[in-house]
């Protein structure tokens, strides 16, 4: 019997990962391109309603600018299928790196655009592409990123390693909007003409700091084996719906718990700041950046708890609690409460929706094999995190006067996150635990994790803390 890991197709072992390295790199990588990503998200719902939508009817501007917003989320499935499919044929590092370059580049352009009052319709059709390419670029950042620190990691700590890529995206919303508040101070006149730009300027040295720490990293030792021995996945999609078709369904009913994060994030930054609410608008972005530095330090705390008690009783805490704070947060924003709404919006996102984030990686990569890893993060979280992106559109459209299938005001959209909510819940309730099974048997099943587990030497035979307890199948 050995010690070392055991590659699942040959029985041999596998080469130790490098699993700081590796979540080092996702954090920096994912911190610097959801930079770019959310800075949109911050200039859709404050400022291109006025920069690029006809301002004779603010209502429909403002619908339209947050419309741009989930355009991204669209794209995103298409990105995955092509994105995860690369990643599990040639590997996560190339993935890593052309999406940090896409997004960097995409996000300066948005910087360059002329207004509505300089090209006219043009404009928002610009942005709108160049809105596609920072949604296909994200739909590969978090799977390979997720991927590369989970098949770097040692059995028993998988939940607090591949929680760094979600940390590094905590930060990198912190530092967008910590950009944005003095943005967001300036006079309209150069707010509207070359303030908002600045943010979107900075992303080129973000891009060229992100793609040297990335550049450096290693590809997971599972993935260089398969290639030397020939066992890469030929078609990963097929292979992955063919054999992982009821996972993909599962990881996209589950992501559908990212409906919270945009909903605070967006669509209650915007309803909080107009005119039916009036608050300060810098000060709703301190809320957001107080919130999220809580999240950076909940996030590894949730993902260790995981790698003890598993990762369904963790998720499930976040899925059950975010929507009730979300009626409260949304009640504390309409009770015009500063100090209610720092509480409830810490306690929110900053505490309760961070025990689903911080595990996801862990949980839905450790449904499928490595053969197909990739691809299944990146096809059902993006398909999950589109209905996340349109959420914001539909929250707008729930909260005007007409409603929409009964529902209106701030209450109905505390219903519709809801009930997105216990769609999530119900996918991860009815999941396998998975988090004491060594990473070799992850996504096996019948003969191939049985195989697995004798090559390996028996069930005790793991690395790291999973030797303390037996393999749960």
């Amino acid at each position: 019997m050995t010690d070392r890991p055991v590659h699942a197709d040959t029985g041999g072992p596998t080469p130790q990962g490098t699993p700081r390295k590796a979540a080092v790199a996702a954090w920096i990588g994912s911190a610097l391109e959801y930079y770019d990503f959310f800075i949109y998200g911050s200039a859709a719902a404050l400022i291109f309603s006025r920069v690029f939508f006809d301002t004779s009817d603010p209502a429909t501007a403002t619908l339209q600018s947050l419309a741009t917003f989930g355009v991204a989320y669209g794209a995103r499935p298409v990105g995955a299928f092509f994105l995860g499919h690369v990643g599990d044929k040639y590997g996560r590092k190339k993935i890593m790196l052309f999406t940090l370059m896409l997004m960097g580049i995409s996000t300066f352009l948005i910087g360059c655009l002329p207004t509505r009052d300089q090209i006219g319709g043009l404009a928002p059709a610009l942005l709108v592409f160049l809105r596609v390419l920072q949604g296909l670029s994200a739909a590969g950042e978090q799977a390979s990123a997720g991927s590369m620190s989970l098949e770097h990691a040692p059995d028993g700590r998988r939940g607090y390693f591949t929680s760094f890529t979600l940390n590094g995206t905590q930060f990198g919303q912190i530092i967008a909007t910590l950009v944005f508040i003095p943005v967001a101070a300036l006079p309209d006149e150069h707010l509207l003409s070359w303030g908002w730009r600045v943010p979107f300027w900075l992303s080129a040295g973000v891009t060229v700091l992100g793609y040297y720490i990335r550049r450096r990293l290693e590809e997971t030792p599972v993935f260089t084996e398969a290639v030397t021995e020939g066992t890469v996945a030929r078609m990963p999609v097929a292979e992955l719906f063919r054999d992982h078709w009821t996972d993909v369904l599962r990881v996209t009913c589950a992501a559908f718990i990212a409906t919270v994060t945009t909903i605070f994030n967006i669509w209650a930054l915007s309803y909080a700041t107009g005119d039916d609410v009036g608050l300060d608008e810098p000060v709703m972005l301190w809320v957001g950046v107080a919130a999220n530095a809580v999240a950076l330090i909940a996030i590894p705390l949730w993902a260790k708890l995981s790698d003890r008690v598993g990762r369904k009783p963790v998720f499930l805490v976040g899925a059950i609690g975010s929507p009730v704070m979300m009626f409260v947060y949304l009640g504390a924003i309409n009770s015009r409460s500063y100090p209610l709404v720092f509480l409830t919006g810490i306690i929110g996102l900053g505490v309760v929706y961070s025990a689903a984030n911080a595990i996801w990686p862990a949980l839905y990569g450790e449904m499928f094999s490595s053969r197909v890893r990739m691809s299944g993060m990146a096809i059902g979280t993006q398909i999950g995190f589109a209905a996340a992106g349109f959420a914001v559109a539909s929250a707008a459209g729930i909260a005007s006067p007409e409603g929409w299938l009964g529902l209106s005001g701030w209450q109905g959209v505390g219903i519709f996150t809801a009930i997105l909510c216990a769609i999530s819940a119900v996918a991860v309730a009815t999941a396998r635990e998975t988090y004491r099974v060594p990473t070799q048997e992850l996504g096996l099943k019948g003969a191939k994790a049985e195989a697995a587990r004798r090559a390996r030497g028996g069930p005790d035979v793991t690395r790291g803390r999973e030797a303390e307890a037996p393999v749960k199948g």
